[in-house]
């Protein structure tokens, strides 16, 4: 999850500045292609594509879809978007409805955000008309935080809303817990289900809610995940929220433990401009590099996916 609408508004307004490197191009944060597809339940959902170097192959290449966090949205993991897609692949990123900094009204909806998901998979297989061609046996997720929550479920995990209610009966202190005060968790039309078998491997970066998935749903996921946890994530700590997932899928995830790390080191390294005028987002613990972070985590992201898809 992330922080209330207002932040993400002023987000929106400084992405002119929030670049890898003072370097960087004022549009290196930007899509190839921004565009809107329907939604079968009524409206349309925002999306951008960042397209592979190698567009004029004419080979298929695999997909990779991004569910932002809580208050985010599509553009919200750029860097990650630009490094699969100078690896080859085809990278699609949505905005949540109802959960992103325009319109925060489905914010705690959680269950709502994989049908999104498997939406834009529907859209990017069946109906985009982009210049790359897409397998559509090579597909592959990125979540981060409540894109974690997504991503898990769409990897098969089932989601339980009375386990969130007891976990906050007991830690009522926690971020998540204290936004579910503000707009209560909507039980009657929690989805349980997100499963999406199109996937077939997924990063899954500080997820929430952990421990809203069973036991048995976690076991019988098999396909390849690569998971990380920020080790001093202040908004979705230690030991609810990765540890769940990490500890009960049945095929062992890929692990990465980030030391010194907070939640907020995985969005993009902030330029001057955003640092100053959202210190909670941009601020990393003294010592720690995020631009150096991201290297990494691209690196290691982009080495997944190629091992796996």
């Amino acid at each position: 999850m992330s922080l209330h609408r207002a932040s993400f508004a002023l987000i929106a307004a400084l992405m002119g500045a929030w670049t890898l490197a003072p370097a960087a191009p004022a549009t290196a944060q930007e899509a190839d292609m921004a565009f809107r597809f329907a939604d079968p339940d009524g409206g349309e959902i925002e999306a951008g594509v960042w397209l592979p170097d190698q567009a004029s192959s004419g080979a298929p290449h695999p997909l990779i879809v991004i569910s932002h966090g809580n208050g985010g949205w599509y553009r919200g993991h750029y860097d990650t978007a630009e490094a699969l897609a100078g690896a080859g692949f085809v990278v699609a990123a949505l905005t949540h409805p109802g959960d992103n900094w325009r319109d925060d009204s489905q914010s705690t909806q959680l269950s709502a955000r994989p049908r999104h998901v498997s939406l834009l998979i529907d859209h990017m297989t069946q109906d985009w008309s982009g210049p790359v061609a897409i397998d559509p046996g090579r597909i592959g997720a990125f979540g981060f935080s409540a894109g974690g929550f997504t991503v898990t479920a769409i990897a098969g995990g089932v989601s339980d809303p009375l386990l969130i209610l007891r976990h906050c009966e007991e830690q009522p202190q926690v971020f998540a817990c204290r936004l579910l005060a503000q707009r209560p968790l909507p039980v009657p039309t929690w989805r349980p289900v997100g499963h999406d078998p199109r996937v077939k491997a997924a990063v899954i970066a500080a997820p929430a809610l952990g421990m809203a998935f069973t036991d048995e749903s976690l076991a019988a996921v098999q396909i390849p995940i690569q998971l990380w946890q920020a080790a001093d994530d202040e908004i979705l700590p230690t030991p609810f929220n990765v540890e769940p997932i990490r500890d009960r899928l049945g095929r062992p995830p890929e692990y990465h433990r980030v030391a010194d790390a907070t939640h907020y080191d995985f969005l993009p390294p902030c330029a001057p401009a955003m640092r100053e005028a959202l210190p909670v987002l941009c601020a990393s613990k003294p010592g720690f590099d995020r631009t150096a972070f991201h290297r990494q985590l691209n690196q290691e992201v982009v080495r997944f996916f190629r091992e796996t898809l």
